[in-house]
């Protein structure tokens, strides 16, 4: 007895000496068997959240993670109606009668009737006659309008631009600038017969006026005038001035018309000396069961690539292995076996289509949803950061076509080529002109990089010499890369918050008085360009809107630029009505962009 306390005294004393009792082989496996267990409880839960993370085609971190408010990232203002003045809200009912439809009707369709064409090859104006055309424009417009060149003012900019300035009555808010270009696109003569009715006809047939320009876009410039005519006999008193710009040769990029025009506002008005632009542009778009007006807060930037290969001559009866159409050939099939890559920033106007489709339609498609929720999540997480791995949403949404693909997308077409002068002779020299519209987030040294890669490879291949984008000469046994004077980079973004006090707020307010509260407003994105390009120094508030809308018209804008182009009469009435709420709503409002 006294032994075994002693013992157990001797045990606690070397215990507090730092020495552990020696420990049972049973105890030992029954923790090793608790440790196992609790591993595999949490293998088992980890790989259960897998299992739900792979159900759910969602990344594990953000399985219970709770969906975005969209409809924060989509606020729609309410509709806009401008005070209350007897004169002025009758015009609504003028607009809409039988009586102003017909004679619409009649100025739109002799206006088409009128050959604006502009051609990529036009010489100085005053020595190439095919500018005198617009002479007769000027004249028919005056003709037509005649209240309108009695009380305000109008100017012509290098020869046959046009600048209406209606002087509002307070200097400190900043003008209100609309716009519109009177030239057309080029008929081709082998196409006429092609045509429902006659291009330059004008016809009407009870629902379109058909004909070049009806869609682009002399009904844009037509409705314009035919607003202010509308405003002036109501005796409207503006305190905003408003400005009408038309330029003459958009459709071969702007740069005699719109280009003056604009130097010539900006010296007028100073840098940011505008409230607000509206120009040709996007429209309206139904979508996952919803009715979108989408003014383009963007446009896509451009660049052309001119390439040539020259190699050496000879007959024919003795060729070389590789002529340099064969190079060329080679060189194209190389740039169009890779596309770019399709991506969508959040700048991208269409991210914010996205967000609005999730808030406000039913039949938003749900794996585009969740997408787009992963999207929101992945900003505050490492994955943000991981600029090389596929955008699933960008990819995801492309499946709706090459059109929305495009909105998220650096597009490149091989346009025009030419080579060779004789089937005896080889040909010295192959040119090809490849067109590309840069994607939002990029630049257009995506494309000369690529292309400059590429060259070098076949370069090497056929023992030539590349020049790219170096602004050399051509030269023999080479190949040479260039770009066109008309390279743009990607337009600056208009700002599109429908929440705070900003010309979108104004213009989105509009659209849903004229057309009710079911119609969503989202920013949209020009894939083409416009003359707003020279405008960019004058606001930041550049929307390109085509403002009307008829629900029965399946054509829309899909005829421009081509076979049997139209414009519904209604579209266009609705157009009218829209420009007159819109320059009232104007009018009305304050910014603090104003003075």
């Amino acid at each position: 007895m006294a032994d075994n306390m002693y013992e157990k005294l001797e045990t606690r004393e070397a215990m507090t000496d730092g020495q552990k009792l020696p420990r049972s082989p049973a105890g030992a496996r029954m923790r090793t068997s608790i440790r196992g267990s609790y591993w595999c409880i949490l293998f088992g839960f980890l790989l259960s959240l897998y299992g739900i993370s792979v159900l759910v085609d969602r990344p594990l971190l953000f399985v219970f993670l709770r969906e975005p408010d969209f409809k924060g990232q989509c606020t729609q203002p309410e509709p806009l109606f401008p005070g209350k003045n007897e004169a002025l809200d009758k015009l609504v009912d003028i607009i809409e009668g039988d009586a102003f439809r017909n004679a619409s009707v009649d100025r739109l369709s002799r206006a088409v009737q009128i050959k604006t064409e502009s051609f990529d090859d036009m010489g100085e104006i005053g020595r190439d006659p095919r500018w005198d055309v617009f002479f007769k424009f000027h004249g028919y417009l005056a003709m037509t309008f005649p209240l309108i060149h009695e009380r305000l003012q109008v100017e012509k900019v290098n020869t046959h631009g046009l600048l209406y300035t209606w002087k509002g009555s307070d200097d400190s808010l900043k003008p209100t600038l609309l716009m519109a270009h009177q030239d057309t696109v080029p008929v081709p003569p082998e196409t006429i017969g092609s045509w429902t009715h006659p291009p330059w006809s004008g016809a009407y047939d009870g629902k379109y006026v058909w004909g070049r320009g009806a869609a682009d876009c002399k009904n844009t410039l037509i409705a314009l005038l035919e607003t202010f005519q509308l405003l002036l006999e109501a005796n409207f008193q503006p305190k905003r001035t408003i400005l009408l710009s038309f330029g003459f040769d958009e459709e071969v990029s702007g740069r005699r018309g719109a280009a003056t025009l604009s130097a010539f506002i900006e010296e007028r008005y100073g840098k940011d000396g505008v409230a607000v632009i509206v120009d040709e542009g996007a429209s309206f778009e139904e979508t996952w069961g919803t009715l979108f007006a989408k003014p383009g807060t963007a446009e896509k930037g451009y660049v052309d690539v001119k390439i040539t290969v020259r190699m050496p001559g000879g007959h024919s009866s003795i060729p070389s292995d590789h002529t340099s159409i064969g190079v060329l050939s080679e060189l194209i099939t190389k740039i169009e076996s890779e596309q770019y890559p399709t991506r969508l920033v959040e700048e991208n106007p269409y991210y914010s289509q996205l967000q609005c489709g999730a808030s406000y339609s039913e039949n938003f498609p749900k794996k585009l949803k969740k997408l787009l929720a992963d999207n929101a999540f992945s900003k505050s997480s490492f994955f943000h950061s991981c600029k090389n791995k596929p955008d699933r949403l960008a990819l995801e949404a492309a499946k709706q076509g090459p059109a929305i693909k495009y909105l998220m997308q650096t597009s490149q077409a091989v346009d025009v080529i030419s080579g060779g002068i004789k089937t005896n002779a080889l040909p010295e020299r192959a040119t090809v002109t490849v067109n590309h519209r840069i994607n939002i987030g990029e630049t257009t040294k995506i494309v000369t990089d690529r292309l400059t890669s590429i060259g070098d490879e076949i370069a090497k291949k056929y023992n030539l010499t590349l020049h790219a984008f170096d602004d050399s000469q051509e030269e023999p046994n080479s190949v040479h890369l260039s770009s066109t004077v008309n390279k743009l980079e990607v337009a600056p973004i208009t700002p599109a918050d429908g929440s705070a006090n900003t010309p979108f707020t104004t213009l989105a307010g509009t659209v849903r008085a004229v057309y009710g509260k079911n119609v969503i407003v989202t920013p949209g994105i020009m894939t083409g360009n416009t003359d707003t390009r020279f405008y960019w120094a004058l606001t930041r508030h550049i929307f390109r809107f085509a403002p009307g809308y008829d629900a029965d018209d399946e054509v829309g804008l899909g005829k421009i630029h081509t076979v049997d182009e139209r414009v519904s009469v209604l579209n266009h009435i609705h157009t009218v009505r829209w420009f007159v709420t819109f320059v009232r709503n104007m009018d009305e409002a304050r910014f603090d962009t104003d003075g």
